[in-house]
């Protein structure tokens, strides 16, 4: 299978060079506006979000992208004809033309065209069409195909490496009906459990229908093709369009949380809680107690108290705590500081204090988990 164009028309073999890079500019002057487009984006509001509660859902989910700082590629494109079955699971290095090892990774499949069956191991059988993305925020082992009740083929023994700077590809299948898939993943060095415990195990989302869904797909899909042809410039494209999708599908599933839920997005759904929750993010540093939050927001310590764990799932003072240890880690990972100046920065006035704070979290001393980072 070629690599998937921006364009419907097909591109003949005889297509003059200039005709083609003149293709490229055009497309690559798009594609330079996404960046800019995409991060103002992820800075501010999906369109589905209104209103305070909607605001409020996407400022923490802000928050946490920049801190953990997801990144994101695709890896692999396939074709499959019917009737087809396989099943795998991402692996760190599929991600290494992209990120090196991620310590966690939320997978993707892009339909592309086409429609296919996926199953989570011990899960219901969901469908995807084309223009729909699945994202699996604990890259759970599954299985996906036209039809899940024939043998599935392990993803590894039908992969065709890809050429030097390229992607990986499949072409497999008994010569039916076709479904073009793009493979992907989403990485982070210090996932933020809160958030992944409180997601399914697969979200769907349908690009065409959200706002802005026809550039956000030809965009996606043009960038595929150029890494595909080994221009590895559009792999940052990929990876903004892939956060901006993630955050798109987090909120859509918060609006269809029912009431009862619990989880930290319910949390943030909540009047009180989440305004206890913005208020943890903006001053980290801050010498917060229960008593000072549940005043904050209105609400009587014990009420508050009570809340806030049923809600987020940890106390007040144990979440600070997490949020604390993931801010430490940005500062690490970027080089801001020695450990004692990050250590106060996070609101720890003893090195040896927020050492041990920061090994309970991670397994590791600062020192050891930036020059892991590094």
């Amino acid at each position: 299978m070629g690599p998937l164009r921006l364009t419907s028309e097909p591109m003949t073999t005889g297509e003059a060079s200039g005709d083609s890079l003149d293709r490229r500019v055009r497309v690559g002057a798009n594609l330079g506006l996404a960046v800019q487009v995409v991060n103002d984006q992820c800075a501010g509001l999906p369109a589905q979000a209104s209103g305070k509660e909607g605001g409020q859902v996407l400022d923490a989910l802000s928050d946490v992208l920049r801190v953990i700082r997801l990144s994101g590629g695709v890896f692999l494109e396939a074709e499959f004809t019917a009737p087809w079955c396989i099943n795998g699971k991402i692996s760190a290095d599929d991600c290494k033309p992209f990120l090196a090892a991620p310590r966690h990774i939320i997978a993707s499949h892009f339909v592309a065209a086409g429609h296919m069956q996926l199953r989570i191991d011990g899960g219901a059988t969901l469908d995807v069409g084309a223009g729909e993305l699945v994202l699996l925020p604990r890259n759970d082992p599954h299985t996906f195909g036209s039809d899940l009740s024939i043998a599935p083929m392990p993803a590894s023994e039908v992969v065709q490496p890809p050429d030097v700077g390229g992607i990986s590809r499949i072409k497999y299948g008994g010569g039916g009906e076709a479904t073009q898939l793009l493979c992907g993943f989403l990485g982070s060095e210090t996932p933020f459990s809160p958030l992944l415990s409180s997601l399914p195990s697969v979200l769907k989302l349908d690009i065409r229908a959200t706002a802005s869904g026809a550039w956000i797909e030809s965009s996606f899909r043009f960038a595929v093709s150029e890494i595909a042809a080994g221009r590895v410039g559009s792999a940052t494209v990929i990876a903004k369009l892939s956060e901006l999708l993630f955050v798109e599908a987090v909120s859509q599933y918060v609006a269809s949380l029912p009431v009862e839920r619990r989880g930290w997005l319910a949390g943030l759904r909540d009047p009180h809680i989440g305004r206890a929750l913005a208020l943890l993010h903006a001053r980290p540093t801050e010498g917060w107690t229960a008593e000072a939050l549940a005043l904050e927001v209105g609400m009587s310590r014990s009420v508050f108290a009570e809340r806030f764990t049923a809600l987020v799932g940890q106390p007040p003072m144990q979440y600070l705590t997490l949020w604390r240890m993931h801010v430490a880690a940005q500062h690490l990972r970027e080089g801001r500081g020695s450990v004692a100046q990050i250590g106060f920065a996070v609101g720890y006035e003893s090195e040896a204090a927020f050492s041990r704070a920061f090994k309970r979290q991670f397994g590791t001393s600062p020192g050891t988990w930036r020059r892991q980072s590094a």
